[in-house]
C-alpha cells in the first residue's frame, strides 16, 4: 500500500462518570496530551468529537459493545491517524501520554478487551469512528493480523508482520520530549 498510514483507536471505561472528582486526574491531563500528540513526530491528525468545539469529528461517535451494560452513554476513546509505528510507540509510552498511561489504573476499570487497535489506510482514507470500534472488535473477536493488530503483534502496510525498530522509537521520543517539556512540567503538578 503505498503512502499508506497507520490508523490507531483506542476505548475504555471510566471508573466514574467525567465529571467526578475521580476521573479528574484523566480530565486535567487530555488537553495537554492532545496538544503533545500534534508535536510529535509522525503525527498526521486526529479526530474531534461531535458537538465539542475545536478539532472536527471524523463522523459519529459510536462505540464498541464493551459500552454495553456499562451505565455509561460515552467513553474515553481517541481515533488518529499516524506516518508509521515507530511515531505512534513513540508517542504513546513516553513523555506527556506515558504519564497519563502510569495512572490509567485509578481512572478505568480493568479492560477484558483490548485497550486499542491499529490498522493501515491509503493515504486518502480517514477512518471514520464506526471503522474504529469495528476493528477493535474484530482484534478482540479474531486476534492481531493484517485488518486489525497491536503493538505486541505488528503488520506492515504490505499485510506483513513487521518487527518494530526500538532504536528509532528511542529517538524519536527524545525528540519529542524536547518539544513537550513544557507540557510534561505542566502535567508533573495535576493531581491524580
Amino acid at each position: 500500500m503505498q503512502s499508506a498510514r497507520l490508523a490507531f483507536y483506542n476505548f475504555g471505561l471510566h471508573v466514574a462518570p467525567a465529571d467526578s472528582e475521580a476521573v479528574r486526574g484523566f480530565m486535567l491531563r487530555e488537553p495537554a496530551n492532545f496538544e503533545a500528540a500534534t508535536r510529535a513526530q509522525g503525527f498526521l491528525g486526529r479526530s474531534g468529537y461531535p458537538g465539542i468545539p475545536g478539532t472536527r469529528s471524523w463522523g459519529a461517535q459510536v462505540f464498541p459493545r464493551y459500552i454495553e451494560g456499562s451505565g455509561f452513554t460515552t467513553a474515553p476513546s481517541s481515533l488518529s491517524l499516524w506516518a508509521d509505528i515507530e511515531s505512534l510507540m513513540a508517542f504513546t509510552y513516553s513523555g506527556v501520554h506515558a504519564d497519563a498511561l502510569k495512572n490509567a489504573r485509578a481512572w478505568n476499570v480493568r479492560q477484558s478487551w483490548p485497550p486499542l487497535v491499529l490498522w493501515w489506510v491509503s493515504a486518502t482514507h480517514r477512518p471514520d469512528w464506526q471503522e474504529g470500534a469495528s476493528r477493535l472488535e474484530y482484534l478482540d473477536d479474531h486476534g492481531p493480523s493484517a485488518h486489525a493488530f497491536n503493538f505486541k503483534q505488528p503488520y506492515g502496510p504490505d499485510g506483513e508482520e513487521v518487527t518494530i525498530d526500538r532504536e528509532r522509537v528511542k529517538a524519536l521520543a527524545a525528540q519529542n520530549a524536547t518539544r513537550q517539556q513544557d507540557l510534561l512540567e505542566l502535567v508533573s503538578k495535576l493531581k491524580v
